[in-house]
């Protein structure tokens, strides 16, 4: 028995500590050590304080996870729809007959339409590669339509590998020798407070400078010493006044830029015009702001830039994403410990996902139906189904579109299709779950067994289960497997159990098999200095940082972004008729629509309320703490506001995806968000939305 079993004596009773790990949608991805109080009951939840990137701390959502698993509303047994679609009518129902109903479904509507009219539909609910991933081997397996994912990284992740040609970057725990810490696109007090513990550790130990660039004043920038506050969708004016600067007072490192970048005379040439006063015009970041704050990082030569997912919500989300990015290859940062950047480390994994997917039956001809577009693909936009079959039957994992997706009216006037049938698997009654036809109880991340991997560090983890499942609760990867059998798929991955792909997974990834990782507790998978710093070249053929990407080979929209960094126009600007911008960045006591359903975080964030501007409310003769009516040609919502100087003029921020029944109306924030594609190969603009507001 290891010290992480034995059992240990509180005031209140013996428990054991067991070690898990995160599984929510957050690069932290925190090492845990949990509370077992007995085989059906956990107690508090910890940080690992020996994992050197989670050091002891976690956030405080999941630090009180005992609220969400104990909580009275989880789901316990499978319920059939009863009522009227949308009623919330529900019966009890045995497993057996409702995964018969299921596969009774899925076989009619493929014997219909044929397979593609069967749309698995999923997300990070959890980051467990089995459970979240293993919804694909099915899909694969059966021929059903495709799942393009643009929810959330297809964005960001399309800028940074513009630039560096691979999605991986510089060890967070390199801040430790960092002397200025940029936080561009990401409030990590609220959404990923381990890098706010390795910041705040290099200010203490060193003196570093920690600076936030972000649209509002959030708990992160409250903490810097410096914040820029660009207009939302202008981060890339931004970045290119400050690279003017760099360029001019001599502060490019011309030796680094001549070895690994590809058209730095270019680039020079192309910034002459962007200078500081240009850039405020668009950006609303003052130039002498501007100034100070190009001559601090050109002169920093161990800056460290940690880049979030704000980029990935905007049209030209890419293009920011990239510019932004160009700032330590000017510099050379790079080149330095505790210099450089970090966007996310996906790239290093390597991971061989055949039993976990079923990559070796898939079928690239199937068609792929983008993710963020969901209402237009139930409503029929033949914009996404092409000539193929509409979708008539649905089974969902691990998230709630009908929250947390664009256009929520399309959305719900989809999922009350009489001739759609939806499967919804879940822990609790979500607004998805209320639309459903039918519901299947699900297993929390300590009730089943998976692997991980981090975005924001480097360490492999896997976690077994530390408590039973409740009532009648199973996995997705239990569910997958069961139905997998009654519509006749067939591969490999659906006679294992989910330990026994996770350890074949490991060994087929060239990483320690799973009874060995579950001793070490983690795996750090970690490249080397050089590797991690592109030392030997960046991850194009040419081996160069791309100034000059080849959007156009990234996707089919490429064409709409600059061939240099640049402000690119192409959001969804204001106008007479609409003249504010709003965002919906994550509420600190919310993760998406996960834990708005725990009583504390309930609490802590009471009700949606608008950030606006208190010569805004002025102009429009709102009071503060009154009710308003904010819109578009999409819907409107009510909301409070509230007076807050912490953002611009012009821009609004409601804060957390509110179930629905927080707005009159009972349809909630998204309603107004555009399910527009974003260039260059789709991905949501939760950011990016002009509105009106009048008096409620």
């Amino acid at each position: 028995m290891n010290a992480l079993t034995r059992p240990q004596k509180t005031s209140k009773a013996k428990v054991e500590i067991r070690p898990s790990t995160c599984p929510h949608d957050c690069p932290s991805t925190c090492a845990l050590e949990v509370e077992r109080i007995d085989a059906r009951t956990i107690g508090r939840v910890r940080g690992a304080a020996e994992n050197g990137y989670t050091l002891g701390t976690i956030c405080a959502k999941v630090a009180r996870y005992a609220e969400r698993v104990h909580h009275p509303d989880r789901l316990m047994h499978p319920l059939v729809r009863v009522g009227a679609k949308g009623s919330g009518r529900f019966e009890r129902i045995g497993w057996d007959a409702a995964l018969d109903l299921v596969a009774e479904k899925f076989l009619a509507a493929e014997a219909r339409h044929g397979s593609e009219a069967v749309w698995p539909y999923y997300y990070a609910g959890t980051m467990g590669l089995v459970n979240r991933d293993g919804i694909n081997r099915l899909r694969h397996a059966k021929k059903y339509s495709g799942f393009h994912s643009t929810i959330c990284v297809s964005l960001a992740d399309a800028g940074y590998i513009a630039g560096t040609g691979r999605k991986a970057g510089v060890d967070p725990r390199e801040m430790a020798h960092s002397d200025l810490i940029v936080l561009w696109g990401t409030n990590a007090v609220a959404t990923q407070v381990n890098v706010m513990t390795h910041a705040t550790q290099a200010r203490k130990a060193r003196g570093a400078k920690i600076v936030v660039v972000d649209p509002y004043r959030n708990p992160t920038a409250k903490q810097a010493d410096i914040h820029l506050m660009p207009r939302p969708s202008t981060d890339g004016a931004l970045a290119c006044g400050i690279m003017h600067v760099l360029f001019r007072d001599g502060l490019a490192d011309w030796d680094y830029l001549r070895r690994y970048t590809d058209a730095p005379e270019e680039l020079a040439q192309h910034l002459k015009s962007r200078t500081p006063q240009w850039a405020e015009a668009i950006c609303g970041v003052p130039a002498a702001e501007i100034e100070a704050f190009a001559r601090l990082y050109g002169s920093t030569k161990r800056s460290y830039i940690r880049l979030g997912y704000g980029f990935s919500r905007a049209r030209n989300g890419a293009a920011q994403m990239h510019a932004a990015l160009c700032l330590p290859a000017v510099t050379g940062a790079w080149s330095v410990q505790g210099g450089g950047a970090l966007y996310n480390n996906g790239a290093i994994y390597h991971w061989d996902k055949t039993l976990i997917e079923g990559l070796d039956a898939r079928d690239p001809a199937i068609r792929m139906l983008d993710q963020s577009r969901i209402g237009p693909v139930l409503t029929g936009d033949r914009r996404d189904l092409g000539s193929g079959p509409p979708v008539t039957a649905m089974l969902i994992q691990s998230t709630n579109p009908a929250s947390v997706a664009p256009e929520l009216d399309k959305v719900r006037a989809g999922f009350l299709r009489e001739d759609l049938f939806v499967c919804v698997h879940e822990q609790f009654m979500t607004e998805t779950a209320r639309l459903a036809d039918l519901v299947l109880p699900a297993t929390t991340f300590l009730e089943h067994d998976d692997l991980y991997q981090a975005g924001g560090h480097t360490h492999i983890q896997l976690a077994r289960a530390v408590i039973e499942p409740p009532g009648e609760c199973r996995s997705n990867h239990d569910l997958i497997q069961a139905l997998a059998k009654r519509v006749g798929a067939r591969h490999l991955g659906f006679d294992l159990s989910a330990w026994e792909i996770i350890d074949r997974t490991l060994k087929l990834s060239g990483w320690p098999g799973g009874a060995e990782l579950a001793e070490a507790r983690w795996h750090d998978a970690g490249p080397d200095f050089r590797t991690a710093h592109y030392l030997d070249g960046f991850a194009h053929a040419d081996g160069k940082f791309r100034f000059k990407p080849e959007w156009k080979a990234m996707g089919p929209l490429g064409d709409r972004l600059p061939a240099l960094p640049d402000h690119c126009p192409i959001h969804d600007a204001a106008t007479p008729e609409r003249p504010f911008r709003l965002i919906t960045p994550p509420a600190r006591g919310f993760l998406n629509s996960t834990f708005t359903e725990t009583p504390t975080s309930q609490r802590q964030e009471d009700k949606p309320v608008a950030l606006i501007h208190p010569e805004d409310l002025a102009a429009l003769g709102i009071a503060d703490g009154a009710a308003a009516r904010l819109g578009n040609d999409r819907g409107a919502v009510t909301v409070a506001v509230k007076a807050f100087d912490g953002l611009r003029r012009g821009t609004v921020v409601v804060e957390g995806i509110w179930p629905g029944g927080a707005f009159q109306g009972g349809i909630g924030i998204n309603r107004l968000i555009s399910a527009d594609a974003a260039p260059p190969n789709g991905g949501a603009v939760f950011h990016d939305t002009a509105i009106w507001i009048r008096p409620a």
